[in-house]
């Protein structure tokens, strides 16, 4: 499964640039692949590899993708599928304490809804890092004995002082020059269980006065006794993302590993390591080890990651909004996550529309959230089925209706293209009757100024239906308007050759009391009013929006009975709805507003 090919051709961008380069340069085209990842040994063996490049997208399973996730989706599976190439889908899944398998699930979920896929060359691309221990384990031997990492036993604090500042080189652990043969029988002692988590843990052994802090000798495994979600209690020691994740991308002979720019320290390190298993190492007995990976090697490039205002992407934070049930679970319609985005009203289509309309650049830079509802709008401008919906519900009596029609009985047929730019779609039908619901603020007793639709004495048409005159209104107890009363105008019905003979500025929806649904409508708005909820360390619930949802009671026309999960529409007037695909019960009509039909932020 793939993602259709753009519309149009993508714009150019950094990236795009050094793929072409590379091609050019025929870096890539003396490469094997066995069919799965290995280590160079088995890549030796395989036959040229059918993919030009090869991208991957890596996530961690500890929670919900957002729509920072979605940019890395969309621009990984997207340049393979530009280039003749292959992503692979792989989970960094090296933190068995926050990893789950209701997170794998949902992302495998989150990215074919995206529209993308990772089975190419009649095979799966899905690989887990968990697969890769027995390798990491080795090679971390192999770096024991080459004299490139050691066992340090520093307490953390410790070591946290000896690493040094910006400006002041580290020093030294009392470790650094252990012997390697007692290395490797502590190492080997870590994985079986016997040292308690935090006593020991083996360190790269590079440059402790590098101006790089992240060279000077990283961490590269520590202990933890926890239960991993797919190789249960097999481990007691587990490697650290920063060196797992280079030697993933070499076992899968990836291209161009893609990352966000808060990993560009981190690149000196991931192509230390790379060289250092990829090299031949002559031991002091005279052996010749190493050469554990294939070359070419992968190289990292870093990518500006997504800056939306109005949105906080932390996973840690979002978690608390869950767990603290300040929204209603990770697919809460105002979660910037993949699955409330989804059950908002999001299609794919509008969220790869988004992260092309953005680009990809390595300088950091706000994106205001309107850019994402303006995708939204013009995908489903196109494709949603039109329909009217009263969502502030205000009687309105048309009084001469007997006279006109020769009963109060009388149900008038009125139709409406289901697409006004798609007349093959055919059309939606519903009844005009004596009474019928309008917006209350589409009557005014007082008008104010350029107030073109209901007051006495004024005439409007109702939309697809007859012009009507307001006569007045009645009022409650309470002195509030409880029904506006008006006069039908015979021989002005839409579609009829009378329909221009009285010219209006006023039109207003409706839907009949004879066949309106009843359905509850959740109107959503932003979950912040702060452009930047997070930034600088403030209290992101200070500005949590009070008015992020409102529930109300709405009358829709009949054409929605049969309204299935996920299908949207535009409430003329009202902007885009979804209906829900949670189940509310028998007969219960339940949709999502999406977004409205322009941006009343920017006001």
């Amino acid at each position: 499964m793939s993602a259709p090919a753009p519309a149009s051709a993508p714009a150019s961008n950094f990236l795009r640039s050094i793929i072409d380069a590379d091609l050019r340069g025929g870096l890539y085209k003396n490469r094997s692949w066995s069919g799965s990842p290995g280590d160079a040994r088995a890549q030796a063996q395989g036959s040229p590899d059918p993919a030009a490049i090869r991208t991957r997208f890596p996530p961690e399973p500890n929670g919900y993708l957002h729509i920072g996730h979605a940019k890395s989706i969309c621009l990984n599976f997207g340049l393979a599928r530009d280039y003749g190439g292959v992503c692979h889908m792989r989970f960094d899944d090296t933190n068995p304490e926050k990893e789950e398998q209701e997170y794998v699930d949902s992302i495998l979920d989150a990215v074919k809804w995206l529209g993308f896929g990772w089975d190419a060359h009649q095979r799966s691309h899905l690989f887990y890092a968990s697969d890769y221990f027995d390798f990491m384990f080795e090679a971390a031997q192999y770096l024991i004995s080459a004299g490139h990492a050691y066992v340090d036993g520093q307490a953390a604090d410790e070591m946290r002082i000896n690493r040094g500042t910006l400006t002041e080189p580290g020093k030294n652990s009392p470790w650094r020059d252990r012997p390697a043969e007692e290395s490797r029988v502590l190492f080997d002692e870590m994985r079986d269980g016997k040292h308690v988590e935090g006593s020991l843990v083996l360190r790269a052994k590079i440059d402790m006065a590098a101006p790089n802090i992240n060279l000077r000798d990283p961490a590269i495994y520590r202990i933890r006794k926890a239960t991993h979600h797919r190789t249960g209690d097999k481990w007691s020691v587990y490697p650290m993302y920063t060196y797992a994740h280079p030697i993933e991308d070499a076992l899968e002979c990836i291209t161009h590993s893609i990352c966000t720019l808060e990993f560009e320290d981190q690149r000196p390190f991931y192509d230390w390591l790379l060289e250092r298993l990829a090299e031949a190492t002559t031991l002091a007995d005279g052996r010749v080890v190493g050469g554990l990976l294939a070359k070419p090697l992968p190289h990292q490039y870093e990518f500006a990651r997504l800056n939306l205002t109005y949105v906080m992407t932390s996973k840690r934070k979002l978690k608390q909004l869950v767990d603290e049930g300040i929204v209603n679970g990770w697919d809460d319609p105002r979660m910037p996550t993949i699955v409330g985005l989804r059950r908002r009203g999001y299609t794919p289509e509008s969220i790869q529309l988004f992260c092309e309309r953005i680009g990809v650049s390595k300088a950091d830079s706000w994106i205001d959230y309107a850019t994402l509802e303006i995708a939204l709008r013009d995908d489903l401008d196109a494709k949603a089925a039109r329909a009217m919906a009263v969502i502030d519900p205000l009687k309105l009596k048309l009084t001469n209706w007997a006279d006109v029609f020769g009963a109060e009985s009388h149900l008038e047929p009125c139709s409406a293209p289901v697409h006004p730019h798609h007349p093959e779609r055919g059309q939606r039908r519903f009844n005009l009757a004596n009474e019928v619901w309008v917006e209350r603020d589409d009557f005014m007793e007082l008008p104010a100024k350029g107030y073109h639709r209901l007051y006495p004495g004024n005439k409007v048409r109702l939309k697809y239906g007859y012009v009507i005159e307001c006569t007045g209104c009645e009022k409650g107890d309470d002195g509030r308007v409880s029904a506006v009363l008006a006069r039908l105008i015979p021989d002005t019905k839409s579609g009829t050759p009378g329909a221009d003979s009285l010219k209006v500025k006023g039109v207003i929806t409706w839907v009949a009391l004879v066949d309106a649904l009843s359905a509850e409508i959740h109107l959503y708005d932003r979950l912040f009013t702060d452009a930047h909820p997070d930034a600088g360390g403030k209290d992101f619930k200070a500005s949590l929006n009070p008015d992020s949802l409102r529930v109300i009671r709405a009358f829709l026309e009949p054409s929605l009975a049969h309204a299935h999960a996920d299908e949207k529409f535009q409430f003329e007037r009202h902007g885009y709805f979804v209906a829900d695909r949670i189940d509310h019960g028998p007969n219960k009509l339940v949709f999502n507003k999406a977004t409205g039909l322009r941006d009343t932020w920017s006001k």
